[in-house]
């Protein structure tokens, strides 16, 4: 069984007074998806937009991508095919 989708992202970045924040936006077609990160300079630390930008954009896409598996997983159940406990987490072995 062959299946392709594409999902878009949408990922905005808003800065003020040393605070960055992000907000990553997913549609799948039936759902729309919000996650939400923030970076936070320390005043004595040198201005560079780019790493409050990095962080809070990381931030919202854990936040984004904790979401997403969530949902995966009370599917999962739903369809009767989890045991007890949970299931093992996707990725690197630890």
């Amino acid at each position: 069984m062959s299946h392709t989708v594409e999902w878009k992202v949408r990922l905005y970045l808003f800065e003020e007074g040393g605070t960055t924040k992000a907000r990553a936006v997913v549609d799948t077609g039936t759902t729309v998806l919000t996650g939400r990160g923030a970076a936070h300079r320390n005043p004595a630390d040198r201005e560079v937009p780019e790493i409050g930008d990095e962080l809070a954009a990381g931030r919202a896409m854990q936040d984004l991508g904790r979401q997403l598996v969530e949902i995966a997983e009370r599917d999962v159940e739903g369809t009767g095919a989890t045991g007890p406990g949970r299931r093992p987490a996707a990725g690197r072995p630890g």
